[in-house]
Parts: C-alpha cells; sequence; structure tokens
C-alpha cells in the first residue's frame, strides 16, 4: 500500500537558513540518509522538499476561469515543507519511516521531533462512490 508523509514544519516567517551552518548540514544529510535507504529498500516511491510559503500562491479560477492568485500561508500558520510517498507493508512500516523522519536533527543536533501526517493513497476512489 502506497502512503504519503507530509511534512509541515515551522511557521511561516520562520526559516532553517537562521540555524548554524552546521547544523543545517547535518539535518540535509540526515534527509538525504532516509532517503537513500529508502530507495535501497525499495520502498520510496517519490520524494520531494518545497519552496517556502513566500514563494506559493493560492489559486482559484476566475468567472471566466481565468487564475486569481491570493499569497497562501499567514505568518502564524505552518507550513508544508515536503512529502514522501512510500510503498509498504503495512501502515505500521509508514509510522515507523515517519518517525525517523520527525527526529531529523536540528539545532545542536537535539531531534526535531516535528509532526508528519500519514495517509493512505488507495489509488482510486472508494468502490462504493463508483
Amino acid at each position: 500500500m502506497k502512503y504519503i508523509l507530509l511534512m509541515n514544519t515551522m511557521r511561516a516567517g520562520e526559516s532553517i537558513p537562521s540555524w548554524p551552518k552546521s547544523d543545517l548540514q547535518n539535518h540535509i544529510a540526515f534527509m538525504i540518509n532516509i532517503d537513500k535507504e529508502l530507495r535501497a529498500s525499495g520502498e520510496l516511491v517519490f520524494e520531494e522538499g518545497l519552496s517556502f510559503p513566500d514563494q506559493a500562491k493560492l489559486v482559484r479560477a476566475g468567472d471566466n476561469g481565468t487564475p486569481i492568485t491570493d499569497d497562501v500561508f499567514p505568518q502564524n500558520k505552518e507550513f508544508l515543507a515536503g512529502f514522501w510517498i512510500v510503498d509498504v507493508k503495512t501502515p505500521d512500516r509508514a509510522y515507523e519511516i515517519a518517525a525517523r523522519i520527525s527526529a531529523a536533527p536540528g539545532p545542536g543536533g537535539a531531534p526535531l521531533n516535528f509532526p508528519l501526517e500519514v495517509r493512505p493513497i488507495p489509488g482510486g476512489p472508494p468502490p462504493e462512490m463508483l
């Protein structure tokens, strides 16, 4: 079963680059290592980090279908920083992976323990909706 692991992180307006350079490098190395391990195990389908909210827009269709854009996040809201799509045998394995990612090192090497949302990817609508 496929799962998406959604990594929400610091509040908009805050940024990892304010960390000491060595802490930032350790954090990135940790994430790269997890990705390598998940690729090697065959569990990683896709992963990607996302840009900061100041580069994001909320888009909706106007009356004639023309895109209307607005800024996405107020400064006090956490934002989606990245995601992993994994293909694992059990939900518990998806939770184990999410917990490991959650413990990524932050300033001074202390685990960040940030929350990840884990959602199954069913591959289509539920049969009762067809």
